[in-house]
């Protein structure tokens, strides 16, 4: 657990708390709205095998509409679908930034933070605690057995060691424990199924991300540098929006909504 700490100092959160507005549904009311720019990143489905799929694509496809508030809905046409032949087999991610999403925008946003190796990241406290399933090869000794139990067991007690000794702040509707470290440490948060981070900065206050856990987006806030770097980077699906955007279901005024998806 050497990686990432609890922070030292819950206040090191209070602007982004301040900066937040009561949740009016907007992208100020998960990022901060003291940003010149800000950008959504959308997360992207997946085929069976492992390739993502673009929003963007999908819209295509689907004869609709591409744009900022674009709904996954809107654009598939329903929100209960699991899959779509020869499209997509798996919808985006809902609640954390997919990780090979999550690290290709940190190395993004690193030039654009005056230090990288103090970060700030907020972990949303009802994640609960990580579980695993074992799955031996017959005939695998027992000590061995064992071992990978009382191993996943460390790792998961450590990591609950960690979340319980991180200072709590509050967000619209969520609260989330406060951790630090070098922002590189956004792809620590993946492995041995801890949770990442829902929201994170840098020291310096120079951006910050934020991906809310009913949303298939992530949104972004900073400078104009950052926001043009952010959507000029082919691997990330982004698009510039504005602070006072909607992010509800039914935001997409440009294609055909579908019925709510409860």
């Amino acid at each position: 657990m050497s990686v990432v700490r609890a922070a030292v100092d819950v206040h090191a959160s209070d602007w982004v708390v301040q900066g937040v507005r009561d949740f009016d549904y907007t992208v100020g009311a998960l990022v901060p709205a003291v940003f010149e720019h800000y950008a959504r990143v959308f997360h992207p489905a997946s085929r069976e095998d492992g390739t993502d799929v673009r929003w963007a694509d999908v819209a295509s496809a689907k004869q609709r509409t591409m744009h900022p508030a674009a709904g996954w809905g809107s654009l598939t046409g329903s929100w209960q679908i699991d899959g779509q032949h020869d499209l997509w087999d798996r919808p985006p991610c809902c609640g954390q930034l997919p990780q090979r999403v999550a690290r290709h925008l940190a190395e993004t946003l690193t030039p654009y933070a005056e230090r990288s190796d103090r970060c700030f990241f907020g972990v949303w406290e009802g994640w609960g605690i990580p579980s695993f399933m074992f799955f031996f090869a017959e005939g695998t000794p027992e000590d061995e057995r064992r071992r990978a139990r009382d191993a996943a067991d460390a790792e998961v007690a450590a990591w609950r060691g960690l979340v319980d000794r991180s200072p709590k702040f509050v967000l619209p509707h969520r609260k989330l424990h406060l951790m630090e470290g070098p922002l590189d440490a956004v792809a620590w948060f993946y492995e041995d199924r801890r949770d990442p981070p829902s929201i994170w900065w840098p020291e310096d206050r120079a951006w910050c991300v934020a991906t809310d856990i009913d949303q298939m987006s992530t949104y972004v806030g900073g400078s104009s540098d950052a926001i043009h770097a952010l959507l000029g980077d082919d691997p990330i699906e982004a698009l510039a929006v504005p602070v006072d955007q909607l992010v509800t279901w039914e935001a997409d005024t440009i294609n055909a909504l579908p019925d709510p998806p409860w």
